[in-house]
């Protein structure tokens, strides 16, 4: 194996293995910094060794045995070694080979719950949104700094002070790196699965920049939704917000034209729609269902279901849709819901209903600047004929989107409209 290809070994099994890795640190030094640091440094470990030695035959388990030599040896340096080793429960006096089989023991006894303290540890409420979504793409991701920046198009630097930010409020407001007790389990949930829905969220339609989509960011918040889901395999919304993400992502290879440009749900080619996907996500559906009442998340899973089943836009069970959302904004009351209903009304019952519903929403401060209030205003005004008022709010929501390629479909549908 070349160097080369050492390298690519190394950087695989860090996405692969670095939140269990980074996730059992955690455990044994009760100290999220200091666990990433270690892991780094074994990292680094990996990327001098196995290019001489080989790739070992369990990676992580060496990524973890490395990090928590460096641990001890930082412990002995803080006059601290007995009382830590004690924490760790490990004597230095085995074997090398005995060690990695008792580290292999405690990881298949304690990953489940090592990797839930993280994720509950990186979405803790206490961490602004943006701190939230930083460390976890990069403890629970794998993603270097680099890789989140280019994501989210901001600056390197940024995401770095996010990074830190989050770390350091953790410290000092001393939130412990465990479970919360099970009064908070449903806040502290909810907190995760927003966040893991925000990454793709922004994976699925870009707030800003050139492309509309970006399929790695969905990629990850489905590997996030994955791990969540076999860790917590009896919560109806994990497997909610999974049966959501899937089903949408099944549409990405049919959402952009061979030119990167946006193709609208209706007019989308449903051949080229990711089947595996597809029954993946109506699978996870199932199991939210016949776990309970579908939450926030099963219910808009359940509305993509609608898309998904139907072979032709005309299939489309509109109606069904409508009544979803009517559920929904019951459920969790916003206008962005809202907005969606009177789309959903306009297909069902008329584009009248549905601009009378979409012209409520005209005062709502949080759709102030928001791109799709003028547009489906400017889609159900073209529909009843109404072409130059129509164009008008397509021009407006050219304006306000940051997005450019939805600003060009935005234009275009303005002008396509007749004069």
């Amino acid at each position: 194996m070349t160097v080369a290809e050492s390298h690519r070994a190394v950087e695989a099994v860090w996405r692969i293995e670095s939140a269990r890795v980074i996730a059992a640190l955690a455990r044994m030094t009760g100290d999220l910094a200091l666990a990433e640091e270690l892991a780094q440094d074994a990292l680094v470990a990996a990327l001098e060794e196995w290019p001489r030695k080989g790739v070992p035959d369990n990676p992580g388990a060496w990524l973890t045995l490395t990090a928590k030599h460096r641990a001890i040896d930082q412990f002995r340096r803080r006059d601290t070694y007995q009382r830590k080793l004690q924490e760790i429960g490990r004597d230095m006096e085995l074997r090398q080979e005995t060690a990695e089989a008792e580290l292999d023991d405690a990881l298949d006894d304690h990953i489940g719950d090592d990797l839930l303290r993280l994720l509950f540890t990186a979405c803790h409420p206490a961490l602004p949104a943006e701190g939230r979504l930083a460390l976890t793409l990069r403890l629970l991701g794998g993603l270097s700094t680099a890789e989140i920046a280019r994501a989210f198009l901001v600056p390197e630097p940024t995401v770095s002070q996010r990074i830190s930010r989050a770390k350091r409020t953790l410290t000092d407001k001393k939130i412990p790196i465990e479970l919360p007790p099970p009064a908070e389990l449903p806040n502290r949930l909810a907190s995760i699965l927003e966040v893991i829905y925000l990454i793709f969220n922004e994976g699925y339609a870009a707030t800003a920049g050139d492309d509309w989509i970006r399929p790695s960011l969905c990629q990850e918040a489905m590997r996030l939704g994955r791990i969540l889901a076999g860790l917590m395999p009896a919560e109806p919304e994990v497997h909610g917000l999974l049966a959501l993400m899937e089903l949408q992502a099944s549409r990405i290879p049919a959402r952009t034209a061979r030119d990167g440009s946006p193709v609208l749900l209706l007019d989308q080619d449903r051949s080229r729609w990711d089947r595996l996907l597809l029954r993946r996500g109506l699978n996870a559906l199932r199991r939210a269902e016949d776990l309970g009442t579908l939450g926030p998340y099963g219910l808009q899973a359940a509305i993509a279901a609608c898309h998904a089943r139907a072979l032709k836009p005309e299939d489309t069970d509109w109606e069904r849709i409508a009544a979803l959302y009517r559920l929904l904004a019951h459920l969790t009351p916003s206008p962005v819901v809202e907005l969606n209903r009177a789309v959903a009304v306009g297909m069902a019952y008329g584009p009248a209903r549905g601009l009378e519903l979409a012209d409520a929403l005209r005062e709502e401060r949080a759709l102030r600047d928001y791109a799709h209030l003028p547009a489906v205003r400017g889609d159900l005004l073209a529909k009843l004929g109404r072409a130059e008022e129509a164009a008008a709010e397509f021009r407006h929501a050219a304006e306000l989107t940051r997005n450019a390629r939805e600003r060009e479909l935005f234009l275009q549908r303005a002008a396509a409209l007749p004069t």
